[in-house]
């Protein structure tokens, strides 16, 4: 288990990498490895079954010791806090929504390799 405290906030997560916690409740999604591939279809690394998801909806990569999302031309989309994004950096404690399902992200930066301040945010 991984904790974290970033600006009063306690950010626990029980994988090597993060994982990604249903708001509203579910089973924990762990963040397996560093490149992950969400979507309905079985062949991606996270499968959300919804009629709503896109067979390949969107990326998960870590990249300087942050998770980034990247949407991959789905036709629901993707938001980060509640604002419609194609890309962005995810810090921990942000809220992921994919489709309608709505996730929060918790990983530790310094435990993906991060040093120093975070970087600008990527994406609009």
């Amino acid at each position: 288990m991984q904790e974290a405290n970033l600006a009063g906030v306690t950010i626990v997560a029980e994988s090597k990498y993060g994982e990604l916690v249903p708001v509203g409740g579910g089973d924990v999604i762990p963040l397996t490895k560093k490149s992950l591939l969400v979507g309905r279809r079985e062949s991606c690394d996270i499968v959300l079954r919804f009629a709503n998801v896109s067979a390949h909806h969107c990326q998960l990569t870590i990249n300087g010791g942050y998770w980034y999302v990247r949407d991959l031309k789905s036709l629901n989309g993707i938001k980060v806090n509640d604002t419609p994004t194609t890309e962005k950096r995810l810090s921990p404690g942000d809220r992921l929504s994919i489709a309608k399902h709505r996730f929060q992200i918790n990983y530790v930066p310094q435990d993906l390799g991060a040093v120093g301040p975070p970087p600008p945010p990527a994406g609009a």
